[in-house]
């Protein structure tokens, strides 16, 4: 079972990191054909390519992925829809875990 969770893991890694490679010589070759031409900048290296993503990605998206940010909005919406009767199930739910490896809720009791 840990040789699955290793292999997943690896091959996870291996396509990160292929696509940041790929976007950073997208973003490369874009700008080493446009930017000399049009505004008479420097061309730049992988490297800088690579540095150029980056500070993108901190200065329009932040840290957090996008799907993270709208998950939680979601979640406080409903939140402050719940009861506190709802809450405390919920809270009761998330605490018993879920999966094999957690322990299973105690059934309601009616």
């Amino acid at each position: 079972m840990k040789r699955h969770w290793i292999w997943r893991g690896s091959k996870f890694v291996f396509f990160v990191l292929l696509a940041v490679t790929v976007l950073s010589l997208v973003v490369m070759a874009l700008w080493n054909w446009l930017m000399p031409v049009l505004f008479g900048l420097h061309a730049i290296s992988f490297w800088q390519a690579l540095g150029l993503l980056v500070l993108c990605k901190i200065l329009f998206r932040g840290w957090a992925p996008a799907f993270a940010t709208r998950w939680r909005h979601r979640m406080m919406e409903r939140w402050e829809q719940m009861t506190p009767e709802e809450r405390e199930r919920f809270r009761a739910g998330i605490r018993g875990g879920c999966g094999p490896w957690g322990t299973t809720p105690a059934a309601p009791k009616v």
